[in-house]
């Protein structure tokens, strides 16, 4: 059952998904937490997404909570510094943009992860799905930038 503190969120362009950037900042993952099916047309990512949200209600600590992301739409996956191989491997996601590709609605949605890596989605549009899928936990680390 949903407690009132999951989030779910649904981007449709792009205001709405600079709104899913800023809930999905300092969220990290592991290679294997990356699906894409090109049948279905469909780029998924599980993450353990900093709850940014909660960071302004006082608590001490801070808090972590699984979370599942999925484009729909997408024709084209391209990476740049991901070793699916690594399975150790822990990515940090820093933010989500869209680059229209001339009048749209069709463009790029590029996924910018710290020390350069990136993922690139080619999408038919902005059609994406942000749900947090699992518990909280407390962290004491409160992510860092220069």
């Amino acid at each position: 059952m949903a407690t009132m503190s999951e989030l779910k969120l649904l981007a449709l362009d792009e205001d709405d998904l600079k709104i899913v950037s800023a809930h999905m900042q300092d969220s990290v993952f592991k290679p294997a937490d990356i699906d894409w099916s090109p049948k279905r047309g469909q780029f998924s990512l599980v993450v353990n997404r900093f709850v940014w949200e909660a960071v302004d209600r006082g608590s001490k600590g801070f808090e972590r909570r699984r979370a599942a992301l999925a484009f729909k739409r997408v024709n084209a996956v391209r990476t740049l510094g991901i070793d699916r191989r690594a399975g150790e491997a822990v990515y940090a996601l820093l933010a989500i943009r869209f680059d229209k590709r001339g009048d749209g609605p069709d463009g790029t949605v590029e996924l910018t992860l710290a020390a350069g890596a990136a993922i690139s989605l080619d999408v038919e549009c902005i059609e994406a799905q942000l749900a947090d899928t699992g518990g909280a936990w407390g962290t004491e680390n409160r992510p860092q930038h220069d």
